[in-house]
């Protein structure tokens, strides 16, 4: 019985193990993009930023024009 209870714990401590290497190499393909394509996706990021703010700031002048009072019925 005592051969079976070291193999078994053999296998846990070996299971565990791989585990943690498996878990250790997943986050390291995991890291951070390039600092160069992290700069670019950064700046494409904040343009479209900038047009959607530009396109929310248009569709509310022309509802200011359209229906007036507005703002006030939609809080």
């Amino acid at each position: 019985m005592e051969f079976f209870e070291f193999v078994i714990s053999l296998v846990a401590i070996g299971g565990t193990f791989v585990t943690i290497w498996v878990v250790l190499i997943y986050r390291r393909k995991e890291k951070k993009l390039p600092e160069a394509e992290q700069a670019c996706t950064l700046a494409e990021l904040t343009q479209m930023a900038d047009r959607m703010n530009q396109r929310i700031d248009t569709l509310e002048s022309i509802l200011d024009a359209e229906i007036p009072g507005w703002r006030e019925q939609h809080d």
